[in-house]
């Protein structure tokens, strides 16, 4: 349903699951609240995100989905936070913040974090 744009849908089918969430759903769910940025899809994404057990915060790709929701909902401190607790950043990771910076007209704040980047930088970068 996410990939389709069909955020609403895949909400609607997360609430009625009751399974034990593994890495891919939460991605998947942050994914799916960040092209809605509703005032749903920001309460489900704070619940999911605050009720995250700790392993999968060691995992970059569901903490860049994170911050991706996290911007897209306007909340750049939280999404600063989560970024700062990251051990090894990825180019990703990097893209997703610097994104979510000029999203939300930071782009200073972008250009800062572009200037510590130093890690190999791919074409989204740029």
């Amino acid at each position: 349903y996410v990939s389709n744009e069909m955020s609403e849908k895949a909400l609607d089918l997360f609430e009625q699951i009751h399974i034990n969430l593994d890495h891919v759903t939460y991605t998947i769910v942050f994914n799916a609240c960040a092209q809605l940025a509703n005032d749903r899809a920001k309460k489900i994404g704070k619940k999911l995100l605050d009720e995250m057990p700790n392993n999968y915060r060691d995992e970059n790709i569901v903490l860049t989905s994170a911050i991706h929701m996290l911007m897209k909902f306007g909340n750049v401190e939280n999404a600063e936070n989560i970024f700062q607790s990251i051990k090894k950043k990825d180019i990703i990771t990097y893209n997703s913040m610097i994104k979510g910076y000029v999203a939300n007209e930071m782009s200073e704040k972008a250009l800062d974090l572009f200037e510590q980047i130093h890690i190999n930088l791919d074409h989204v970068t740029y």
